[in-house]
């Protein structure tokens, strides 16, 4: 059964059918849509514009302190690994210093724990969490049953050595890992969320260009008026929002630049070359508590300097300090290699960790002195360019919807001075 209409809606429809085919119908179908489309396109594009403001305070504030939590948390768990080995290798009860070095490691880890992890509400980086609380203690726990077992000159202290340095390596090292990839890929996001194009702002835009196009045409062909000075500055003003949009934009991006020879693919680089570093030292140091064969360490040990070295040169160049620093403890650690191999087992020990300056140890605080450098640097370069993307969108939301709001009005007066001639 058809469904018939009251009679007033069906004759009001009918008259607003007819009213549209008329010169004074066309002329306001034309206001309508072309100034609903310039205060709706001045919105978008404000709020496009503001949402990469908000972004840039993003990075600064959160995403990109939280990447370098995230790092630091894998090296002082690393360095934590370390230090305990190192002071078992000093047998018996251990210096202050190496004491001081294992606990000062312990309690840079728990910060950036807590800072890398500050108000995650994601599942994956929850369970991460999760699985670190919970074996941290674990960890430690292993390494002082080692210790205690050590100062009173028991073998099986090694064993639970090697079992605390299973788990780091096996789990906790693994997850302080991915949580730092995750936070990169976050920085990685927002910034290529600054520099994409807005471009639901750029097709609003072009519609309104359209629109006053269209209406040009409407008023050519129903008056006989080539050119209607509202629409034409509706038109100027449109163009010049989508012009200051796109470039905003673009010098934004220049200023987050992600592409190989950026800031922020030189800071991540430079997080996983310094993460590189502390799995060899752990190599390194693993070898002299086996004191068995040391073919799969050393093989561990090259491939993790291997990736180290071409990080650097693709990063900052094999003439660089860190790289001149990683060549020199390579050379210790040969010394270690060769004094291992000789059975000269103490003065393997001692190149290991001892304090001279030509010791592995010295020559690795050396290497991880100048990643840490270099990566204060990137890291300040990489701040100031997302500043700097935030200064080049500074007031365009409120100049481009000033400007479409100027751009209806245009319209509104350029177009209702036609419609009076009807009236």
């Amino acid at each position: 059964m058809a469904v018939r209409l009251p009679a007033a809606i069906h004759n009001g429809a009918r008259w607003l059918r007819r009213f549209a085919t008329t010169t004074p119908g066309a002329i306001g179908a034309v206001l309508v849509v072309t100034v609903v489309l310039c205060v709706f396109s001045g919105f978008v594009s404000a709020n496009q514009l503001s949402d990469k403001m908000v972004r840039r305070d993003i990075v600064l504030e959160r995403t990109e302190p939280l990447a370098y939590a995230a790092q630091s948390l894998y090296v002082a768990l690393s360095a934590a690994d370390a230090s305990a080995a190192a002071a078992f290798l000093s047998g018996g009860i251990e210096s202050p210093e190496v004491r001081g070095r294992y606990q000062q490691a312990l309690a840079d880890a728990a910060g950036a724990l807590a800072e890398a992890t500050t108000g995650a509400s994601d599942a994956q980086t929850r369970s991460i969490v999760a699985r670190i609380t919970a074996d941290l203690p674990a960890y430690t726990g292993l390494v002082e049953t080692a210790r205690a077992n050590n100062r009173q000159g028991f073998p099986v202290g090694s064993a639970y050595l090697r079992e605390a340095s299973m788990l780091m390596q096996n789990s906790l090292l693994p997850n302080a890992e991915q949580l730092s990839k995750n936070r990169f890929a976050a920085v990685r996001g927002d910034q290529n969320d600054i520099g994409a194009l807005p471009l639901t702002s750029i097709a609003l835009l072009l519609s309104v260009s359209a629109a006053c196009g269209v209406g040009s045409y409407v008023l050519l062909q129903r008056t006989n008026r080539r050119i209607n000075l509202g629409l034409a500055t509706a038109a100027g003003a449109t163009a010049v929002v989508l012009l200051w949009s796109v470039a905003a934009v673009l010098v934004a991006a220049s200023g987050v630049d992600t592409d190989r020879s950026g800031a922020s693919t030189r800071f991540e680089m430079l997080a996983q070359a310094r993460m590189l570093a502390q799995q060899a030292r752990t190599d390194e140091t693993l070898q002299l508590i086996t004191r068995g064969d040391i073919t799969a360490g050393e093989a561990d040990f090259t491939e993790h300097t291997a990736a180290l070295g071409a990080r650097l040169e693709n990063t900052i160049g094999s003439d660089s300090a860190a790289a001149g620093a990683l060549a020199s403890w390579k050379v210790g650690h040969a010394r270690q290699k060769d004094a291992y191999e000789a059975a000269n087992y103490p003065a393997a020990v001692a190149q290991a960790i001892g304090s001279a300056p030509e010791s592995s140890a010295t020559r690795f605080a050396d290497l991880d002195a100048a990643l840490r450098n270099e990566l204060a640097d990137v890291r300040t370069e990489l701040r100031k360019g997302v500043d700097f993307a935030g200064g080049s969108l500074a007031f365009s939301p409120s100049g481009t919807l000033l400007l479409m709001v100027f751009a209806a009005v245009a319209v509104a007066v350029g177009l209702w001075s036609r419609l009076k001639e009807f009236l």
